[in-house]
């Protein structure tokens, strides 16, 4: 735990000293596609997208819709490198909703996504899998850089979640599905943003931890034949958003929480970065790396590397 921690600080000091300059803040519109192995489960959420900043220019409210839809296909015929034909598809959906008014400002981000790929052999797998809605509340201190804020969030899932590292005679090992798990996170504390790219907030939490399926029960840090699970603690996070180039972004984010009741060491982390190329106006490309530590699901660090590309259409 301590090696993938000092890691994880030299990580997000590259990050944040390399691309430190001041720019411009834009809306995030974000892709992903491909899963190996493992279905995504809830616990393997990026959190790109539910970082909301409502502008210190805006007045009244703002609404913002996109839509995405990717895909990817491969097709071998008497290849002498082999392959396995394939075809995926994922449909994305972000709406935020921002309001400002004086000192009080209001943000609310729904991230809806599904993806599924079909593999020559193997079946149909899901690639993508997320429901989330994320509330934030905040007043602004005499020092605009300064807030006290409020955050209620939700995550779960649309559908069945498979491990397929399993023995071919063996059918693959059910590990989520919709419900199972859900959390629910309320976060009050104060908020520091020097610069429109960058945010720095810590405050006391509260999480739920819903599985409606016992058989998870215990995947999910609950005990045997329980379904839920409430925890006090404390959350820590820092968010970058910024242009590197004219037309690339990078989204960094790292989140923490802590469970006052257990060992620090049990900290949940997420580290997720993001580059995002624009090709043209409906037409973007990303690269997307996570690292999660949650010692519920084990105490494994968890990796997520996505390379997508896919069309994306603003309907507000």
């Amino acid at each position: 735990m301590k090696r993938y921690i000092s890691v994880f600080f030299l990580l997000l000091c590259y990050v944040f000293i390399s691309v430190f300059p001041v720019y411009g803040q834009e809306a995030i519109e974000i892709s992903e596609i491909l899963k190996d192995k493992k279905d995504i489960s809830v616990s393997d959420m990026s959190r790109i997208n539910s970082k909301v900043v409502v502008s210190d220019t805006l007045q009244g409210w703002q609404l913002d819709w996109v839509g995405g839809l990717n895909g990817a296909q491969a097709a071998y015929n008497n290849w002498s490198q082999g392959g396995v034909n394939t075809i995926s598809i994922t449909a994305s959906t972000v709406y935020n909703m921002k309001y400002r008014h004086n000192k009080f400002a209001y943000a609310l981000a729904t991230n809806l996504k599904y993806g599924k790929a079909k593999l020559e052999g193997q079946g149909t797998r899901k690639t993508d899998d997320r429901i989330a809605v994320n509330n934030k509340f905040s007043y602004l201190f005499s020092d605009d850089s300064w807030s006290a804020f409020g955050n209620i969030n939700f995550n779960t899932q649309f559908d069945q979640g498979f491990d397929y590292n399993v023995p071919d005679d063996q059918e693959p090992i059910l590990i989520s599905k919709f419900f199972a798990p859900a959390y629910f996170t309320e976060i009050a504390g104060i908020g520091y943003s020097p610069a429109d790219y960058f945010t720095a907030e810590a405050g006391l939490a509260m999480k739920q931890t819903i599985v409606t399926d016992t058989t998870l029960s215990t995947r999910y840090g609950l005990k045997p034949g329980n379904k839920f699970r409430f925890e006090p603690g404390y959350s820590i996070a820092l968010n970058l958003e910024k242009k590197v180039v004219s037309n690339v972004k990078l989204i960094s984010s790292v989140e923490t929480f802590t469970n006052m009741q257990r060992h620090i060491d049990n900290t949940d982390i997420n580290f997720s970065n993001e580059l995002i190329g624009k090709i043209n106006g409906f037409m973007n490309m990303s690269l997307q790396f996570v690292m999660i530590y949650d010692s519920d699901f084990n105490r494994k660090v968890q990796i997520k590397q996505v390379l997508s590309a896919g069309l994306s259409v603003s309907i507000l």
